[in-house]
């Protein structure tokens, strides 16, 4: 069903903070998505800055991307 080895991870930078833990996210040749946090990331209150390098869960769908790892 959901193996881990086949998701669809990027690295980005986030460039702009939006309302509801919503961000912009930069994730290479000029293409920027609305991603927003994950809910671990939520519950353990890591914060995410602007200029921070996070990994991305690019949804298969092409909506929005969850932010599920800050570097």
């Amino acid at each position: 069903m959901n193996n881990k080895n086949d998701t669809n991870t990027v690295i980005g930078t986030v460039t702009e903070a939006l309302p509801n833990t919503l961000f912009r996210v930069n994730i290479g040749d000029d293409k920027v998505i609305i991603s927003y946090l994950s809910g671990k990331m939520r519950l353990h209150r890591i914060k995410v800055l602007v200029g921070d390098r996070v990994e991305v869960l690019i949804d298969p769908y092409g909506g929005k991307g969850r932010i599920i790892k800050r570097n």
